[in-house]
């Protein structure tokens, strides 16, 4: 392993080609730098310094050692710093996972302000659907999990608080023939008609899926985004967030529908493992109980 003076003064030998301009910027006499330049050289038994030409170069021996001692030296670095992070408090890695009703768009502030802080820990942030996101935190994929649908599941040293209620509307394209049917619709009304749904993404148990009716045909997607997508292209019906579809709906691209069967509105949960606590999750838990960006996350971006 070189020291940081030798690392140095390969470095300054590199980049000016000769030990006497090498000497004067290292601040070091130029019989100095020789003398250190042999003994790398016996060190490694190998020829490190070209010293057939006017100018003084690294062989390719020499430049493989900086190269890989700087990278070395850089990497020890990042480590001292980590361990310094660990030890103040601060986690290495926050895995967050945010269910799929959420936007993204709608953290980017939240990410911003957190990355003033300068802490080094690093954000995964990935999604999942309805009882995917308890199944992360269950099996340790996740420290902390934003916008869980249903009730909070039987999870060691499960905390938890409430984000916010969802409502639903039933809504079809404008061109959907379901979308001049008169009266409130009934289970045989949407029956015939293709659902969109984003699937289950929990493992181990069985997947579920919501306002799908026994033998109606199903479009899976990927999003929440995608369904609309879906919904709005005419392509398949179906319940979506009433806050993330207003303005379609205003502007006449879906056509909400009253059901013989009402959807009931979800309460959203922000949750996390108690004994995994650390100044990140600590610091994202206190944001995210803010009334403001509560709101926000459960509206979406489309309410003003």
């Amino acid at each position: 392993m070189l020291t940081q003076d030798e690392l140095a003064m390969l470095q300054a030998i590199r980049g000016t080609g000769s030990l006497s301009k090498a000497a004067a910027q290292l601040g070091k006499a130029p019989s100095t730098i020789s003398h250190a330049a042999r003994q790398l050289e016996a060190r490694y038994d190998a020829l490190l310094f070209d010293r057939r030409r006017y100018r003084l170069e690294l062989t390719p021996a020499g430049k493989l050692l900086a190269e890989e001692a700087e990278r070395l030296l850089t990497d020890m670095s990042r480590l001292n710093t980590r361990v310094r992070q660990i030890a103040s408090g601060w986690e290495d890695r926050l895995a967050i996972v945010t269910d799929e009703l959420l936007e993204f768009q709608t953290l980017l502030p939240v990410i911003a302000d957190f990355d003033k802080l300068k802490s080094g820990v690093g954000l995964r942030i990935t999604h999942e659907v309805l009882g995917g996101t308890w199944s992360a935190l269950r099996e340790g994929r996740a420290d902390l999990v934003i916008g869980a649908t249903n009730e909070p599941p039987a999870i060691p040293g499960l905390r938890w608080f409430e984000l916010g209620v969802m409502d639903w509307v039933f809504a079809v394209g404008a061109r959907h023939p379901l979308a001049s049917a008169a009266g409130p619709l009934k289970r045989e009304h949407i029956q015939p008609y293709r659902a969109a749904v984003v699937a289950d993404t929990s493992r181990g148990i069985s997947a579920r899926t919501y306002g799908v009716h026994g033998g109606q045909e199903q479009l899976a997607v990927p999003s929440m985004a995608a369904k609309i997508e879906a919904q709005r292209a005419g392509l398949a019906v179906g319940w979506l967030p009433r806050h993330r579809v207003s303005a379609l709906i205003a502007s006449g691209e879906l056509v909400e529908k009253k059901t013989a069967d009402p959807r009931e509105p979800n309460t959203l949960y922000v949750a996390w493992r108690g004994e995994h606590a650390g100044n990140a999750l600590d610091w994202w838990v206190e944001r995210l109980r803010e009334p403001r960006l509560m709101k926000r996350l459960v509206d979406g971006l489309q309410v003003k």
